[in-house]
């Protein structure tokens, strides 16, 4: 058997929504993907990904030495916003130590990949006035990489969840590298809301009451969202899913909380996927993961650069023997 493929790396891997983006891309494309490492620090976000991927990731990254990662193509990252507050002297990569940036910086600096696509929240492009997004592109860049990055929204790419996101990619090669277009229109919230749903999911009828004489809705199905001012709006989409979130944050019609396969098809992850931790556990997991499409959207732009110099014939072989050996 043909061994070579695109090889990955999944760094703050969560549930997989990276590698999920990935493959799909590469299948796409008769292309053979590869995870020939992962990483995540929490243990049911580890039960997820060993569950729907056959490997449990490793743990703190903090504490595995570079030089023990595998040599890779690509390096994935929806990495940890905090604890930015110590950037801001510019002096790029020394400014990022103790950051858990720095881990991905220096597994870059190792093993000097051809690319690599990393996500946070939109917040870092405005945090401290523009200085942690200018330390964290200026560390990257003198890595010897080009850099671009772009505020993606989840609802552009098909999803429908109103969720922006930075998204920061990086190739060694000077290519033409552009951020994917919009697609419209989103998936309506039809195809992704379950028909039979438990009496569990169900708001109090105190808590329908008084959404339901505060607020009327132009859509159905719509998801209704709360701000912490308590102010109520709805939408025929859904506004970002959220870890640490109010019990009743979103509801659907508003009456009832959100089930675990509603927010994960919100996330864009199929319904092959298997969900198993608590319901609490996968509002967390949900929350946290990055929107399928929307990196799947990015991966298929810089899927032709990186893959160039492979031997597709040895690539589509293996391909052949792996899904259509029955």
């Amino acid at each position: 058997m043909y061994q070579e493929k695109l090889t990955f790396i999944d760094l703050f891997c969560g549930i997989g929504g990276f590698r999920v983006a990935f493959e799909e891309a590469c299948y796409e494309n008769d292309i053979v993907p590869k995870c020939v490492f992962s990483s995540d620090i929490d243990k049911f976000a580890q039960d997820s990904y060993e569950e729907n991927f056959g490997e449990r990731p490793y743990g703190d990254i903090t504490k595995i030495n570079e030089e023990d990662i595998p040599d890779h193509d690509i390096l994935f990252a929806g990495f940890p916003c905090q604890p930015f507050s110590i950037i801001g002297q510019m002096k790029g990569l020394s400014d990022t130590r103790g950051t858990l940036f720095f881990d991905i910086a220096r597994i870059l600096k190792a093993k000097q990949p051809k690319a690599f696509i990393l996500e946070n929240v939109k917040q870092l492009v405005g945090h401290d006035k523009g200085k942690t997004l200018k330390v964290i592109l200026k560390s990257l860049k003198e890595l010897g990489y080009h850099v671009n990055y772009s505020v993606l929204n989840a609802l552009d790419y098909g999803l429908p969840q109103k969720r922006e996101r930075v998204v920061i990619v990086g190739h060694r090669e000077p290519i033409m590298f552009t951020f994917p277009n919009p697609e419209k229109p989103y998936k309506p919230l039809s195809e992704i809301l379950e028909k039979n749903v438990n009496k569990k999911y169900f708001a109090s009828d105190y808590i329908q009451e008084k959404r339901k004489n505060s607020h009327k809705s132009s859509y159905y199905p719509s998801i209704w969202h709360e701000n912490k001012s308590g102010n109520i709006c709805s939408y025929p989409y859904s506004c970002a899913l959220r870890a640490g979130a109010s019990y009743n944050y979103l509801l659907v019609n508003g009456e009832r909380r959100l089930t675990p396969r509603e927010m994960f098809r919100l996330q864009g992850f199929p319904d092959t996927y298997r969900i198993v931790v608590s319901d609490g556990q996968a509002r967390k997991q949900a929350g946290n993961a990055v929107p399928v499409n929307m990196i799947k959207a990015v991966a298929l732009k810089l899927l032709p650069y990186v893959a160039i110099g492979m031997d597709q014939t040895a690539v589509l072989r293996e391909y052949d023997l792996r899904f259509n050996a029955s």
